[in-house]
């Protein structure tokens, strides 16, 4: 592993890739320390103790408790993509756009920066006014100084990600959760070492906590890359005096089909009752969501758990439509071995999918709710979630696989072999 990484940084190109992406780490961690103006840190601090904002601090690499620059992180690009992707199935004018190649792409992309935009507005507004009580002058100057200063922060991070697509290696927006996520580590590490130091955790807890996390990561990454392999087999075809076709292949499917985004929308639906809530401390029902839609709460953990599935299911279906891709097969002279083509073929694809999608939705759910379990099991204090893990193992790999492609270019022995 260190021999090949070794190799990869003798490449110049790669070498300066990589120069490059953790440049913008850096510009990207910097940030996170700039404090955003007219805000008293002290009665903030004690306003962010809440544990419902616990997975945006994270991503954001602890700028969001901190509120400084990026305390919104990057996640109303994340949002605005993911509504984009859901228009593209549902207007046909987007639809369109998606299917005219480049130009089309270009377009949509530039749609999304603009919902971006205009999502990170009402978001920087949500949480100015949440945080009223903190700040120094409340005022419309002081308001609009912060919305705008926000605002700025997240379209700042939305063009250093794509700066890192265009000239480092892998995907900019996801290193930047990536790095937001990593760079919370240390302290978290830190924080368990003083809890072994007074005696609060045994160190059986920790070494258990250990085997854990590693069996877990085994699990995450088994599930990210397990595929079904549907085969199809292409008849032969004679145009003029050349034969095409007659080989075998197959349509992979992935047993986790829609990545994260369906815990990112269970989350932000979830969390929305409780933050209308904080607002009204005394009121008899926001006691009572506070309460039982906490996160350790059973309640939420079990409407956590159908809304992950529920939307797993949904992105799965608005994603991958099962009839296009019979019909393409259909196209092309192409047959699943045993299925007629046309609708019998989409209904089996659709079949297929189902299943494999119940082992990914099911797989996602215990993933996001397993620190509830290491905690009640070890009794650590666990910031790093299951959702966390996801995302860092995801990129992790497909990171990995870029820079494997580019040393295969070179006829170096990658990192997988």
């Amino acid at each position: 592993m260190l021999e090949t990484l070794s190799s990869a940084l003798k490449l110049p190109d790669l070498r300066r890739k990589i120069t490059f992406t953790l440049m913008m780490f850096l510009i990207f961690r910097l940030g996170a320390h700039v404090p955003v103006p007219f805000v008293n840190p002290d009665i903030l601090a004690e306003m962010m103790q809440h544990n419902i904002f616990g997975f945006f601090d994270i991503i954001s690499g602890g700028a969001f408790k901190s509120f400084t620059v990026f305390a919104m992180g990057i996640m109303p690009y994340i949002n605005a993509s993911i509504i984009m992707q859901l228009l593209t199935v549902v207007i046909p004018q987007l639809e369109r756009l998606a299917k005219e190649g480049e130009e089309g792409r270009k377009k949509i992309v530039q749609y999304t920066r603009y919902g971006t935009v205009i999502l990170g507005a009402i978001q920087a507004i949500g949480m100015t006014f949440y945080l009223r009580s903190a700040l120094i002058n409340p005022g419309f100057l002081t308001y609009a100084v912060i919305v705008i200063t926000l605002t700025a922060g997240t379209a700042f991070l939305m063009w250093l990600g794509e700066l890192i697509t265009e000239k480092g290696i892998g995907n900019g927006i996801s290193l930047i959760i990536f790095a937001g996520i990593v760079s919370r580590l240390p302290m978290g590490t830190y924080n368990i070492f003083q809890e072994v130091r007074a005696g609060e955790v045994s160190i059986f807890s920790v070494l258990a906590f250990g085997v854990i996390a590693i069996l877990v990561i085994a699990g995450v990454v088994a599930i990210q890359e397990g595929q079904r392999r549907i085969p199809v087999q292409y008849a032969k075809r004679v145009v003029g005096r050349r034969v095409y076709g007659g080989q075998s292949t197959h349509i992979p499917l992935k047993v986790n089909q829609a990545g994260v985004i369906p815990v990112i929308f269970a989350m932000s639906i979830l969390m929305f009752p409780t933050t209308i809530a904080t607002w009204f401390p005394e009121n008899g029902i926001a006691q009572f969501v506070m309460r039982h839609f906490n996160f350790n709460a059973p309640l939420y953990m079990v409407f956590y758990a159908l809304l992950i599935i529920f939307f797993t299911y949904f992105y799965t279906a608005v994603t991958f439509n099962p009839a296009d891709v019979a019909d393409n097969i259909k196209k092309y002279g192409g047959f699943i071995p045993g299925i007629r083509p046309g609708r019998p073929t989409a209904d089996y694809i659709e079949r297929v999918l189902s299943r494999i999608t119940l082992a990914g939705a099911i797989f996602l759910a215990a993933i996001a709710l397993l620190p509830n379990f290491i905690m009640s099991l070890t009794g650590l204090n666990i910031q790093f979630g299951g959702t966390s893990l996801l995302i860092v193992v995801g990129v992790a790999l497909e990171t990995m696989k870029q820079m494997e492609s580019h040393l295969l270019m070179r006829h170096y022995e990658g990192f997988m072999k």
